[in-house]
């Protein structure tokens, strides 16, 4: 079997690549298991330092990394720095946190001394998607080495180049060898390496129905997981909302990696009494960026990732139309290589028509009318999905209220849906379980063991 890497701007094949066989896994995932070994015997302030020099390597190599990152996927070069930026952040975060995260928490009870501590799991095995190539896995390796634990990559097979990028990074950053491993395999493999006895959890970042098929692999063998899955986000603007930095920012938010993002904005639900505002706002934001030849440093919309997914999201945009939904900009592919496809805004969506049901994986926006702020809740929580949400007002009593309401696993108010090293990020629902990044995230994959020492006081 073949590993193509491929230029979705261009429909060029950049490289092949052999997967890996099933001795060559085996082998990988022998000596991952020993590197975590020796790595979890040491202790954390010996970890960290190492996580400050992969923040170095990240740093020291930005523009080769986000190269590659816009010739696999297609995102603008500028949005792949800010990507590789985003990830040394990452690093430098947890190289100088994740110390006072893991360290014991003293609980009084009747014992003499009752404590909480954070010990390492094992390997943990990430199945990764292309969207964002390096912050994904990167999001994730960050608190899993921190715990003491290794990390073994399956990425997805359009970004090989990538895959092996990110494995290179810990070479050169010095890290025990093995202790980050990339398998190049397909997706069939992922159900016998959750099956290994030698990775000990799971995490997953993808779709919604391959999520559920990991969890009942994992459910199986009775390994943890945290899923990242699908998302909807709703995109709620008030009467008495800033309307222009509201549309400013949902450009951005839904327009963003091209519109590829789970927690893009994808459904703004808007008070009529400023809806047409809003409409004519974001479409001449949406209207002006640019959308061109994704290494070009002033372009703000590159190409989707492969020309089946604007294939699909073409027929989302058609199923829309022939619903009812107004077209208000844009609504087709682009002519000529790649995949490119136009910023896409319609108004008067209902929440019967397909833009609205369907998490639309592309750039195109749901423009839904409302009464009233009540209604705006109703119709945000209205979705199989639960990851993020936007709420615009200059009501801040009123936007804590609401934001209790709102079923998502992040509500920003005032502000563009965003993951942060800083705080916990996951979903509920659909989207869903368990987080990443903060001090949850990174006890999410340690084993929390009490110790109970007698005895007993009197």
């Amino acid at each position: 079997m073949v590993i193509e890497s491929f230029n979705p701007a261009t429909d060029q094949v950049l490289q092949q690549f052999p997967a890996h066989t099933a001795p060559q896994i085996d082998a990988a995932l022998a000596k991952a298991a020993t590197a975590q070994k020796h790595w979890s015997q040491l202790p954390v302030a010996q970890r960290l330092p190492h996580l400050s020099q992969v923040a170095a390597t990240l740093r020291a190599n930005a523009a080769d990394y986000a190269k590659l990152i816009t010739l696999e996927v297609g995102k603008p070069i500028t949005e792949s720095l800010a990507e590789v930026e985003k990830c040394t952040w990452n690093f430098d975060f947890y190289a100088k946190t994740a110390g006072s995260m893991l360290s014991d928490e003293i609980v009084a009870s009747s014992a003499s001394d009752s404590r909480i501590v954070y010990d390492p799991l094992g390997l943990v095995l990430a199945v990764m998607p292309w969207n964002y190539p390096f912050w994904q896995v990167m999001r994730a390796a960050a608190p899993v080495l921190a715990g003491g634990n290794g990390l073994v990559l399956k990425h997805a097979s359009n970004v090989p180049q990538c895959a092996l990028a990110l494995q290179d990074v810990f070479a050169k950053a010095g890290l025990p060898a093995g202790l980050f491993t990339t398998l190049l395999t397909d997706s069939k493999s992922v159900a016998g390496l959750i099956a290994d006895v030698r990775i000990h959890a799971v995490t997953f970042t993808g779709s919604t129905p391959v999520g559920r098929s990991i969890a009942s692999q994992a459910g199986q063998a009775l390994k943890k997981q945290v899923l990242e899955l699908g998302g909807s986000d709703p995109f709620i603007v008030l009467a008495d909302a800033d309307i222009n930095a509201a549309a400013a920012t949902a450009a951005k938010a839904r327009f963003h990696n091209t519109g590829q993002s789970c927690i893009s904005a994808k459904r703004f639900i808007v008070e009529e009494k400023v809806a047409q505002d809003f409409v004519d706002a974001v479409c001449e934001h949406a209207s002006k960026m640019k959308l061109s030849d994704p290494m070009d440093a002033s372009t703000q919309i590159g190409t989707m990732a492969r020309r089946s997914l604007r294939n699909e999201l073409h027929a989302q945009v058609n199923a829309s139309l022939a619903q009812g939904a107004k077209l208000c900009l844009g609504g087709k592919p682009i002519d000529g290589a790649g995949a490119f496809y136009q910023p896409t805004i319609f108004d008067h969506v209902s929440l019967q028509m397909t833009v609205a049901k369907e998490e639309t994986f592309g750039p195109v926006a749901a423009i839904i009318r409302v009464k009233s702020p009540e209604d705006a809740v109703a119709v945000a929580n209205a979705t199989e999905f639960g990851l993020g949400a936007a709420l615009w007002t200059q009501d801040l009593d009123r936007a804590r209220r609401l934001t209790r309401q709102i079923e998502a696993g992040a509500v920003f108010v005032n502000g563009m849906v965003a993951s942060d090293p800083r705080l916990p990020f996951g979903g509920i629902k659909q989207s869903g379980y368990g987080r990443e990044l903060g001090a949850l995230g990174l006890r999410e994959f340690t084993n929390i063991k009490t110790v109970w020492t007698g005895p007993v006081k009197s």
